[in-house]
């Protein structure tokens, strides 16, 4: 028996993932589930294989409307177009939404999909982040559900720890914030998506958890409920920070002022390894402890999560938002060495928040969701390039689909889901600058030209960051699964 923190722990039969999160106070680094051999990676000829050091994953969850950011329709009958205009880009005779200005002036910079496109009109993060092949029935709110593959950040964790031949990183490969999926939202089971899947649990995502309020009260509405919250996303106050903590729990989360007493801590669980080495999960401890000790004594992922070490002008032009200051702690921690982060625009409150407009189109989009990401998404590109990192760091933004062209008549106005076609924007480490891909019909309802996958975006992504899609991982029945899905790369996307 071990005894943490004054009270008894059974490590070896009775382990279990709440005691560990306690003693290291990591994401959601647990102990579920064993590893699974992966083939070896086989190196690409490509000019772009390997182009990107790390990615930045921008999640807008909800799904923004197609029609007022990206693919507009200024000629489409009212009811479709809606209210808003459009207006030029820095890309010649592209416009997009007329609340995207800071977008606009850098989206030459970037490579715009119009026709992104799949079957499943649900809140698919899974489906849009992993390989796996359909999300239907409860797949969508049962994370832990052993048919959910891994996660993109799991799988380059994964792939990378055994290049390292399981060498800790000095700082995390897989890291998100703001806090883990959906844990925010009032009453409601979580997401899949951002897990480790049949890799298990030592492979999700090492979560920060956000501590500070909104500035912005903002009334919500789903099914007849209204309530009003202070949202983050909309404002927040230049105190907030950012700190890693449990994936399942807030409390006891990981502190400069807690490092000595976390320190001792992890002695007691390395006296007891020997005895733990017997068990199946020794080696998923094993990473467990070396992470752990990763985050206790590194400076550059302190130093990297600390929003006071940048000045007022920069942390502004990000914009002084949940997802503005999460896009540029994002930008600090691939600095420091982080491989992959993530960024979610979460829901917040209520469901139907977030990007998920069934209710209050015209409202969030103005006072909201567009201004917030227009400074964020537009600061960090140009900061990226700034600081010579955009050639070498892959951006993704993406969502699980787009809204229907047809407006609800919900109040304020309302777009449901809508899968068939939608739009995605990508930047840096070896996607192509200042292309366009693909068309839809004249409401934006239908692909008709280069129909785009999540699981092609998941395949070229792997591909830029030096790693074949086509390489396999075993899941729990031993079956060998190609990692992005039947994805295949885009030389759409990619620079020449």
């Amino acid at each position: 028996m071990l005894r943490i923190l004054g009270s008894s722990r059974s490590l070896c039969d009775g382990v279990n993932r709440r005691e560990f999160i306690q003693a290291g106070s990591l994401g959601a680094l647990g102990l579920g589930g064993y590893l699974h051999a992966s083939q070896p990676t086989v190196r690409s000829s490509s000019a772009s294989f390997g182009r990107a050091k790390s990615c930045i994953l921008l999640y807008l969850y909800g799904s923004p409307s197609q029609l007022e950011t990206f693919d507009v329709k200024p000629d489409a009958p009212s009811g479709i177009r809606g209210e808003l205009g459009t207006i030029a880009s820095a890309i010649p005779g592209f416009r997009i939404g007329e609340l995207l200005p800071g977008v606009a002036r850098v989206i030459d910079q970037t490579t715009v999909v119009r026709s992104m496109t799949h079957p499943y009109p649900v809140h698919g993060v899974a489906y849009a982040t992993t390989g796996l092949p359909d999300p239907r029935g409860s797949l969508e709110v049962s994370p832990r559900d052993p048919a959910h593959w891994p996660f993109i950040g799991s799988v380059v964790d994964y792939l990378q720890e055994r290049e390292a031949r399981g060498n800790a990183p000095a700082v995390p490969t897989n890291i998100a914030m703001p806090w883990p999926l959906s844990t925010r939202r009032a009453n409601q089971p979580h997401r899949a998506g951002p897990y480790g899947g049949f890799l298990g649990s030592a492979y999700d995502p090492i979560w920060t958890d956000f501590q500070g309020e909104g500035t912005i009260p903002f009334t919500q509405e789903n099914r007849g409920v209204v309530r009003e919250f202070r949202d983050p996303y909309a404002g927040v106050r230049a105190d907030c920070r950012f700190q890693f903590s449990s994936a399942e729990t807030r409390e006891g989360a990981l502190t400069l002022d807690r490092l000595d007493r976390r320190r001792s801590l992890l002695q007691q669980l390395d006296r007891s390894h020997r005895a733990f080495e017997a068990s199946g999960q020794a080696r998923t401890f094993d990473r467990y402890r070396a992470m752990a000790y990763s985050l206790l004594t590194s400076n550059r992922v302190r130093e990297a999560l600390d929003l006071r070490r940048e000045t007022p002008r920069v942390r502004a032009s990000y914009g002084m938002t949940l997802f503005g200051q999460g896009a540029l702690v994002a930008r600090r921690l691939v600095e420091a060495g982080s491989r992959l982060v993530s960024v979610f625009w979460d829901e917040y409150g209520l469901a139907d928040s977030g990007w998920d407009t069934h209710y209050q189109h015209y409202p969030r989009m103005r006072n909201e969701l567009c201004p917030s990401f227009d400074l964020a998404y537009s600061g960090l590109i140009r900061d990226l390039q700034a600081r010579g990192l955009l050639e070498e760091t892959a951006v993704l933004c993406i969502s699980e689909h787009g809204r229907t062209p047809q407006l609800n008549n919900a109040r304020g106005a309302g777009r449901d889901h809508w899968s068939r076609a939608y739009s995605a924007i990508f930047a840096g480490g070896g996607f192509a600058s200042g292309r366009v891909v693909g068309r839809t019909d004249r409401i934006a309802g239908d692909v008709i030209e280069t129909p785009v996958s999540p699981k092609d975006v998941l395949a070229t992504t792997y591909h830029l960051l030096g790693i074949d899609p086509e390489t396999t991982l075993y899941d729990r029945l031993g079956r060998p699964l190609p990692i992005a899905g039947d994805g295949r790369v885009r030389s759409e996307l990619l620079a020449s």
